[in-house]
């Protein structure tokens, strides 16, 4: 029986967006393996995907469903769509265009299914427009007033820096592939530091560990920076010809004293001072600025003070020096909508409605939404203040429309869901926010059932609004062609061989000279200056006499945010629904691990076991993200308690600005076990 490899990549919400290569036998993907001719992927996957198979043949949509008496029923995709589309145009009709609002993120982030195609295809129609905040907004607004975009040194040039500290990242658990190069760079001699709250598989690795109290990372920077200053550390020639606003950064450190910081982050002085010393001295140093920092309320201003401790010291004079995080600053543009735009398809002024505030939007009283296109992600799991969420997704006069791979907790909310196809089923193009390279995606097999790529859904679900510009009907290959011909990309080549480099050359500086794409070609500093935001819930000391838990949910290793959460190994990989608490708070509420306990707020409240760690401080609680809520015992998940409240840049969400209690839960005495409910 002959086999064949087909070329392609992971579609997830990762930084690595890994090359694989999928051996398909008689129709069937039979294997999958990470391509070892990709060096950053260099031949390995995920612990998550490398069971990406169980994914791809386990239970899914697969036949268009329509809901009919209460229960979603199995139909033709014909009327399913005429479904669709009909609930769509008495939207329009009767509210205007405006009425409906596609909701979407990267549970795939390809330009043609995710983050470009269907939204030149649904925003035609003159709907609401989606601010896509959930995961990096604060980031990428600190990124583009500090640098002028997302410019994230190469990793692989990670094995020259002398000195790494990882600020808020868990790349272990988050984007392995790292790792791997910092790895190189400490056996080179390098000392790596891990800054964060909780002592995760990362920071447990590294040589040293700071845990800094959530939200108060600014704090320690702007500290940081005062010990840089006072040390000699400024590389004052580079600093002159290429950053603004110094000058009055240097004036205000005189309110940052170590002590101050040290007493907000609740490390000790000499903590800070020691580190600080370390940056002064070291070239280059690497400053990695994770996301799990900013999803507070100072995130934004506390991604601009970390980034700032970059442009004193020279360190993007060096290869591995400067800044490391999101490197998608560096990739050519592919911009699907102003291409369209280009060809003559019109886009109605409209609103932007915040992903973030999905809650307040169902729920809002004036111009409400009254149609919901869904796909490539699960809000009912995954948007904050769940119980908000869910009352809106309830309304009666709220039409939904999901286009789904799999029967998740918002198909359950549907009026009708579309069967989408999978990464092996159809044709994609990717970027990265992780490394430099561009990716393509073959279609290896043929989908099963009714299956179509979101972008055909789409397109078909035009048609039926009447809306048939022949730019929109571009099939998947002839779009991909256009964008990367804008972007001076060969499409042939990038099939051919699967990925191409993309940005500076490995192994330069390319920044050493200045030439930030800001419009000053400097690094901006000014207007406004770094400063300290406090979070909104984190540091708040009237709300910890009621709630005096800040909880945090990072990243586990087997779950991307609620992909895979239904499949029984990386279930059982992950564990049932899960507090963890310092030995000091467990003892104090008479909890022990294994004791079924209730996380509570004013949101809402959630169950799950504890279990009794040193991993995290005193006062600081944590569990991993995400489980699905119709699978955690009492139907609600954490997101039931995070907060729907904007972060002070980008309209990012807050998830670890979230003060809780935990106590025993009702009926349960001593040990006890989570009883989870079955799949859907």
């Amino acid at each position: 029986m002959a086999r064949t490899t087909v070329l392609g990549c992971c579609p997830l919400d990762c930084p690595d967006t890994c090359a694989w290569e999928a051996t398909v036998e008689d129709g069937r993907v039979v294997a999958l393996r990470g391509s070892k001719r990709q060096p950053f992927t260099a031949g390995a996957l995920c612990g998550k995907v490398n069971r990406y198979l169980d994914l791809l043949d386990g239970e899914r949509v697969t036949e268009a469903l329509v809901r009919r008496d209460g229960a979603l029923v199995p139909v033709s995709l014909d009327e399913a769509l005429d479904v669709a589309a009909a609930g769509l145009r008495r939207a329009i009709d009767e509210h205007g265009a405006e009425s409906v609002l596609p909701f979407f993120f990267a549970g795939t982030q390809g330009i043609l299914q995710a983050m470009g195609l269907p939204q030149r295809l649904l925003y035609a129609i003159g709907t609401s427009r989606l601010d896509t905040t959930i995961c990096t907004a604060a980031w990428q607004a600190a990124a583009r007033q500090t640098f002028g975009a997302s410019i994230g040194g190469d990793p692989e040039d990670l094995p020259n820096a002398r000195l790494i500290i990882l600020w808020g990242a868990n790349p272990l658990s988050t984007g392995m592939h790292l790792w791997k190069y910092v790895l190189a760079a400490q056996r080179a001699g390098a000392h790596v530091v891990c800054i964060d709250p909780l002592r995760s598989g990362t920071a447990e690795r590294c040589d040293e560990h700071v845990a800094v109290h959530p939200g108060t990372d600014a704090a320690l920077a702007l500290a940081l920076m005062r010990v840089i200053r006072d040390e000699g550390g400024v590389d004052e020639g580079w600093v002159a010809d290429h950053v603004t606003g110094w000058p009055e950064l240097a004036a205000r450190l005189e309110e940052w004293p170590v002590e101050r910081a040290a007493a907000i982050c609740r490390v000790d002085a000499e903590t800070i001072r020691t580190l600080g010393r370390r940056v002064a001295a070291t070239r280059p140093t690497s400053i990695n600025v994770g996301l799990g920092l900013q999803r507070h309320g100072g995130a934004g201003a506390a991604v601009r003070a970390i980034m700032a401790i970059t442009a004193l010291c020279g360190d993007w004079r060096f290869p591995g020096g400067g800044l490391a995080g999101i490197t998608g600053g560096h990739f050519p543009e592919m911009p699907a909508l102003a291409l369209a735009k280009r060809a003559g398809v019109v886009y109605p002024p409209v609103r932007t409605l915040n992903m973030s505030r999905l809650g307040e939007v169902l729920n809002a009283a004036a111009d409400p939404v009254k149609a919901l296109v869904v796909f490539n992600c699960n809000p009912a799991a995954t948007s904050p203040d769940q119980l908000a969420v869910r009352r809106g997704l309830e309304r009666d006069d709220l039409f939904t429309v999901v286009l789904e791979q799999r029967l998740t907790d918002t198909c359950g909310y549907a009026d009708v869901v579309l069967p989408a196809t999978m990464q092996p089923e159809h044709f994609d193009l990717h970027d990265a926010y992780g490394h430099l390279y561009l990716s393509w995606n073959e279609r290896a097999v043929d989908a099963p059932g009714s299956c179509l790529p979101n972008s055909e859904l789409l397109r078909r679900l035009l048609l039926r609004l009447g809306v048939d510009h022949p730019v929109l009907h571009r099939s998947d290959l002839e779009v991909a062609r256009e964008l990367c011909e804008h972007a001076g990309v060969d499409l042939d080549r990038l099939r051919s061989e699967g990925f191409v480099r993309v940005g500076p050359a490995r192994g330069s500086a390319p920044f050493a000279d200045g030439g930030f794409p800001t419009a000053s070609g400097r690094i901006e500093l000014a207007d406004p200056l770094p400063t300290y935001v406090p979070p909104h819930e984190a540091t708040d000391d009237l709300l910890a006499e009621r709630f005096p838990l800040v909880l945090l949910a990072p990243a586990g290793r087997f779950f991307l945010n609620s992909t895979f959460a239904q499949l029984p190994w990386h279930r059982a990989k992950q564990g049932p629904p899960t507090v963890f608490l310092n030995p000091v708070d467990a003892a104090s509420r008479g909890i022990e691990t294994g004791t079924v306990v209730r996380c509570h707020n004013d949101r809402g409240a959630w169950e799950g076991l504890a279990e009794v760690t040193d991993a995290t401080r005193a006062g600081v609680a944590f569990t991993l993200k995400t489980q699905w809520p119709s699978l955690s015992p009492g139907g609600t998940n954490v997101n039931a308690c995070t907060p729907e409240r904007d972060a002070d840049l980008g309209g990012a969400p807050t998830f670890h600005d979230n003060r809780v209690e935990v106590v025993v839960a009702a009926g349960a005495v001593g040990r006890g076990r989570v009883q989870t409910t079955g799949s859907r």
